[in-house]
């Protein structure tokens, strides 16, 4: 039954996909994802190139002046790998900043009445953002190294931490718009479990590519509906 009604509120957000104020909420994230992803690889090659000369002496070869091109490749593939991996994680942290325009879109059309939330003051809509970016790269990259130890059951591991992340990180923002911090603490707290269980549901479209990157704004709407639903609306 439970899981029916999770069904239900993802059924709810997959309707409205097609609503303008999704799409540019998804296209603003994807793009800032993106610049932050190749940013990165820029400084991280950067930085390579620091410590890297472009001669180098080594027994038996001499002087070898291709070191540093062999580096800032693998860099680069480097980067590639971690941006396949940290992409949709990074992506959904993007959009928490503009979570007020996908919950406002799911409840204008399936919640009308309700009185307007109060503005969320910048900086701790920032600060929420930068706490999800955080830690859902390093969760993501400590996921990464247990893959290699964990073998047919990497999938699952996948799923149960970004799951997690998903569901704790969506429905606090989404709670906290009209019950403020400690209140969306409160009632996180009280289901958890069915907010993981709902999470890990998410994460698993995560595997695939293309519809990966519509998770983010599809958990945005899911969970808005989910704490209207717990908070008794």
């Amino acid at each position: 039954m439970g899981q029916r009604v999770m069904l239900g509120d993802f059924a709810k957000a997959l309707g409205q996909l097609t609503d303008p104020r999704f799409r540019r909420v998804l296209l603003m994230g994807l793009g800032l994802t993106i610049a932050l992803l190749a940013g990165a690889t820029v400084l991280f090659g950067w930085v390579v190139g620091l410590f890297v000369p472009d001669v180098v002496t080594l027994p038996f070869f001499g002087e070898v002046s291709w070191l540093d091109s062999v580096a800032s490749w693998a860099t680069v593939l480097l980067m590639i790998v971690l941006s396949v991996v940290l992409m949709v994680p990074v992506a959904a942290a993007f959009t928490g900043i503009f979570l007020d325009d996908v919950a406002e879109a799911v409840e204008e059309k399936h919640y009308p009445g309700l009185t307007p939330v109060g503005t969320i003051p910048l900086m701790d809509t920032l600060r929420d953002s930068i706490s999800l970016i955080v830690v859902t790269i390093g969760v993501n990259l400590v996921a990464l190294i247990l893959f290699f130890f964990v073998g047919p059951l990497a999938p699952v591991l996948f799923w149960v931490v970004n799951g997690y992340l998903l569901g704790r990180e969506f429905f606090q923002l989404a709670a906290m718009r009209r019950e403020g911090r400690e209140g969306a603490n409160a009632l996180r707290s009280r289901h958890a479990g069915q907010i993981w269980v709902a999470g890990t549901l998410m994460a698993v479209p995560l595997s695939v590519p293309l519809v990966n990157l519509l998770i983010p704004i599809l958990g945005a709407a899911t969970f808005t509906h989910m704490y209207h639903r717990l908070a008794g609306r």
